[in-house]
């Protein structure tokens, strides 16, 4: 299911219908209707590239056939080179096309991370193009590790389609067994104190059936098996030269991790590289340019099935807390075999070829990139906009945008700019309650609105999970804003919620879409709870709002199963409000102690209360009075109450503006309103034999009617279903007159009129009691009274007062 959400214009006041679908029952309970702050601070989408892209192939004719190498077009001279197997099994070369460069990097030249380490753990490279492509079959079952370095060149696409990380395996839980019985070997290993490469490597591979499971043990065994030196990084001690030192003391930086990988996979035979370029890693600076800046970071190219592929185990092993400075060790499974189109966020190569795509970017391209962290791609999220980091403000406000494909809960944190991309949280439990921005989340995407306080630059981390997972909400993208001027605006409430709108679990709870926007000033909670009014329809929630200053306000739903009562409320969503128009008053707000259904609905369905003549939960009068029907199916036991917010105590009990009657399954509340203003009549019912009477709904009364309504007589409990007072209606008598009394009593024997003398009433043929009473001089009531049987004394059924005289004076 999902949920919509219907962007108008409105003034107050309003009303919002939130939909509730069909499968699902919700009730709403506890809606805050507004709040004021002061302002404080799924899995993985692999997107397929469609591109192609025109490198030099190479098919050796071995007796293997099938292995496709890659040569670097940066090499080859006079165009492309296309070396090919005919039918014959004959090369054919051109010529002109044919070069042979071969490079061998000094000491000097290594970029500066690596010169750390010994020539006897760092091999030099060498570079060749080949002149043949026919090789003995003697060479080709030669072991790898005694050839020269190759370095063949990547290519973004072999035969027309490049593999993807998905083609390999299907999720890393394929490894699971591989991953065991590497972590387990490595600390049998390091409890023996072997340090040796080849001993170790062979150890951890001894059960790998293929190159890609020999690949993945040495990717898990240094992920666990190494820490990035953050001491020696700082400088603050000497940093390791030799592989052994490194795997002894378990710790070392960058090349460390990416010298490891190349030695391990020599030994198994398989073809790495080690890659120098930029990362946007610990250190790194948005909006540096790195283009006179000396390669800072080393990763590894893999050759696989004739393809490579890239991979970091730096980045895998975990992440460095540069406010601690120590080492956090977090396993990222996304680091290993990384897609190109998703390593080029965060990687950089010196040489273009590395970078594995059909379209390379340039180096200041990749600077203005978002910035992007490996949860971003694990749960599946996309950018929308922006597409660069660095964002400035329109008219006081800046937006994001990021799609999803499965239901993932966001939340986001604004703060003063730091010079630093890897500082701050990098995680969030709750939300962080900022009101410099208002966040959304609908079908299929999130929109956060930014709106800095003041002028200057801001730092905006985006933090996610998905919507059923209990974790914390983890960072998956950076930006930087920069505020020209901020927006004139009234504060915006605290939304502990996480966002805006409706949520992304309020479809699983049945709420299906909503007819008003996400389109909060300072009030005391009782009043905030005069400002809403709440009406749930088997289908339907409505929400009808009041505002008594201009400004915003926040406005919770909060739903759960209905036929669930065991169950905790969830909030399902938060609107935020923004009243421009006319305001209420005090006095003209819904009155207090209002319950959470109001109008007919599902509680009274259920009860089986139907035909209500008013099926709105506001209803306005403009004479003082109104009748409300509907019918009891069920025969229930009902009570109705009025009451408003008053000072003082009334002259008369508003109890006193109540008459109902009951006639077969019909009921009729009658009221009568003492003066202008706002009064709530609520229903209840008895629905259990014995059991306590339960509210069915609310209804709002506003009374614009200037003229006093009279009270009603006073009800004893001898009036009972059937009986209908016809005549006088009001409970306030004229003294010294004559009354003319119309009334129905089933059962009864005898009905009277009892005050300074007794007058019996008269059955006529329409079985009504009639008759003419004195009402006399108001020193007593007048009594109406029945007798059911014969030995029965009378019972009162109701009482009336009568008006005091007037003073002659």
């Amino acid at each position: 299911m999902s949920a919509d959400v219907a962007i108008q214009k409105f003034a107050f006041p309003f009303t919002r219908a939130v939909k509730l679908s069909a499968e699902g029952k919700a009730t709403c309970t506890q809606v805050k209707s507004s709040e004021l702050c002061e302002p404080k601070e799924s899995p993985t989408v692999n997107k397929p590239s469609h591109a192609t892209g025109s490198s030099a192939l190479v098919h050796e004719d071995t007796q293997k056939q099938g292995s496709t190498k890659l040569l670097p077009e940066a090499d080859v001279a006079g165009g492309l080179v296309s070396i090919c197997d005919d039918a014959a099994q004959c090369a054919v070369v051109s010529s002109q096309s044919m070069c042979m460069s071969v490079k061998e990097e000094s000491e000097d030249q290594r970029p500066a991370a690596k010169r750390q380490l010994s020539s006897e753990s760092a091999a030099r490279t060498v570079t060749t193009v080949k002149k043949s492509a026919v090789r003995q079959d003697q060479e080709v079952d030669q072991p790898r590790q005694a050839r020269s370095r190759i370095q063949l060149a990547p290519s973004a696409a072999v035969d027309g389609k490049r593999k993807r990380r998905k083609d390999l395996f299907s999720s890393s839980e394929v490894f699971h067994r591989i991953d065991s019985r590497v972590i387990r070997t490595g600390l049998e290993l390091k409890e023996r104190h072997v340090y040796d490469v080849k001993t170790i490597v062979h150890s951890i591979t001894r059960e790998s059936r293929n190159e890609l499971d020999r690949l993945r043990a040495i990717w898990v065994w240094l992920c666990h098996n190494i820490e990035y030196d953050v001491s020696g990084y700082l400088g603050r001690s000497e940093k390791l030269s030799s592989l052994e030192e490194v795997i002894a003391a378990g710790r070392g930086v960058c090349c460390s991790y990416s010298s490891l990988c190349l030695e391990m996979c020599r030994e198994v035979g398989i073809e790495c590289q080690e890659v120098p370029g930029h990362s946007k890693g610990v250190g790194y600076r948005q909006g540096q340019s790195l283009r006179h800046v000396n390669s800072d970071h080393l990763w590894n190219a893999v050759l696989l099935g004739g393809q490579w592929f890239l991979l970091d185990a730096c980045w895998g092993a975990g992440r460095v807390d540069m406010e601690h400075e120590s080492f956090v060790r977090r396993f990222d499974d996304f680091y290993f075999l990384t897609d190109p189109e998703e390593f080029i966020e965060s990687h950089f190569p010196e040489e273009e070829k590395w970078q594995l795509l059909d379209t390379p970017i340039i180096l200041e391209d990749f600077e203005k990139r978002v910035f992007k962290t490996s949860a971003f791609f694990t749960l599946g999220l996309r950018l929308i906009n922006p597409h660069h980091f660095h964002i400035v403000t329109d008219d006081g406000e800046a937006n994001v945008s990021i799609g999803f494909s499965s239901p993932t809960t966001f939340t986001y944190e604004i703060t003063q700019h730091r010079d630093l991309l890897h500082c701050g949280a990098l995680e969030q439990k709750e939300s962080s309650s900022s009101s410099f921005g208002i966040l959304t989340v609908s079908h299929r995407s999130m929109n956060l609105q930014l709106l800095p306080p003041a002028t200057g630059s801001y730092d905006c981390k985006v933090f996610a999970r998905h919507e059923k997972a209990s974790t914390p909400l983890v960072w998956v993208c950076s930006f930087t804003v920069e505020c020209l001027a901020p927006r004139a605006m009234e504060v915006i409430p605290e939304n502990p919620y996480l966002s805006w709108g409706m949520q992304p679990v309020a479809a699983s709870l049945g709420v299906a879409d909503c007819s008003q926007s996400r389109e909060v000033a300072e009030m005391e909670a009782a009043l905030a709870k005069r400002c809403l009014a709440t009406q749930i329809q088997p289908d339907i929630l409505l929400c009808h709002v009041l505002c008594p200053f201009p400004g915003f306000y926040r406005l919770s739903v909060f739903v759960r199963d209905y036929e669930k009562s065991e169950l905790k409320f969830q909030n399902a969503a938060n609107f935020l409000l923004h009243c421009k128009g006319k305001v209420f008053h005090v006095d003209e707000l819904f009155p207090p102690n209002l319950g959470s259904a109001c109008g007919p609905g599902t509680r009274t369905a259920q009860a089986g209360l139907s035909k209500f003549s008013h099926n709105a939960s506001v209803v306005s009068t403009q004479q003082g009075k109104c009748n409300i029907t509907f019918h009891n199916q069920r025969d229930l036991e009902l009570h109705c109450t009025l009451s408003r917010d008053e000072s003082k105590a009334p002259a008369v009990p508003l109890s006193r503006h109540l008459l109902c009657t009951y006639t077969d399954t019909k009921v009729t509340v009658s009221i009568s309103l003492p003066e202008v203003g706002v009064y709530r009549l609520g229903l209840y019912a008895r629905v259990g034999p014995g059991g306590e009477f339960s509210p069915m709904c609310d209804f709002v009364l506003r009374n614009s009617c200037a003229l006093p309504g009279p009270p009603f007589p006073c009800l004893y409990s001898a009036w009972r279903k059937g009986c209908v007072l016809f005549e006088p209606r009001a409970g306030l008598l004229d003294p010294l007159s004559r009354v003319h009394f119309r009334v129905r009593v089933p059962g009864a024997l005898r009905v009277s009129v009892v005050g300074e003398t007794r007058t019996d009433l008269t059955l006529n043929k329409s079985r009504v009691w009639e008759g003419e009473v004195f009402t006399g001089d108001a020193l007593q009531q007048l009594k109406l009274a029945a007798c059911f049987r014969e030995s029965d004394d009378m019972a009162v059924l109701m009482t009336f007062d009568t008006k005091q005289l007037e003073s002659k004076d």
